[in-house]
């Protein structure tokens, strides 16, 4: 099998790697090694989508690692002992561009010293009244025990979770349906948009608008038993 070695500190896992028989390689690769925590996870998904990942530890904060030690994951792959588990991602459409996320679409104000406000459309019914506080979050199950959990307290399996950010008047959090549409109208900005912690991001001001909704593009996670 050949094998692409993402992370900061992939030095670390290259002598493993070799020793289980994996070939090590920067173009025509089978499967791309994720060592670090979630946060490389995410990163490698962004730069090699829909590229099986393999996702060893080299963090004691992985929620996604196997509780198996990384040899036992690397061995247990070598024999063909392994499941690859689909992950349908988020797509969000803004002014002139596209992003998808593993994780989430984060939109939140560009200066944090002021709230922004903005309406929630959910298959193009207005929900609430205008919102005033720091953004939006919006998840996968995925990507629920993230960001998404830190403001709610919470996470789902099923569905898409709408979180919303330190509003000043209560919000509750939503669980939509897979095939459910959110529209967010910005009434007052200006606020950036991102999906997965991406370096890239979109700036939005008044009457700017942000769609979201599940993609047709599935991230790939190798599991073992």
């Amino acid at each position: 099998m050949k094998v692409f070695v993402f992370g900061d500190d992939k030095q670390k896992i290259e002598p493993l790697i070799k020793k289980i028989g994996f070939e090590i390689t920067d173009k025509d690769f089978d499967f791309v090694i994720s060592f670090g925590g979630d946060g490389a996870l995410i990163k490698s998904e962004y730069l090699f989508p829909e590229v099986p990942k393999i996702v060893l530890r080299n963090s004691s904060i992985c929620k996604k690692c196997s509780s198996l030690e990384n040899e036992q994951v690397l061995q247990r792959i070598k024999k063909g002992n392994y499941r690859i588990e689909k992950i349908r991602k988020l797509k969000a459409k803004v002014k002139n561009k596209t992003i998808y996320a593993l994780n989430d679409i984060v939109i939140h104000n560009f200066d944090s010293r002021h709230a922004i406000r903005y309406k929630v459309l959910i298959n193009n019914k207005e929900i609430y009244q205008e919102i005033i506080g720091d953004g939006v979050v919006a998840a996968t199950p995925y990507g629920s025990t993230g960001y998404y959990r830190s403001i709610t307290d919470s996470f789902f399996e099923v569905g898409l979770g709408l979180a919303f950010n330190n509003s000043t008047e209560q919000a509750d959090h939503l669980v939509l349906k897979e095939n459910s549409q959110i529209k967010i109208i910005i009434t007052r900005g200006p606020a950036i948009v991102y999906g997965d912690n991406q370096g890239e991001e979109v700036l939005i001001d008044k009457n700017d608008e942000v769609l979201i909704f599940n993609s047709n593009k599935f991230a790939k996670i190798v599991k073992v038993d």
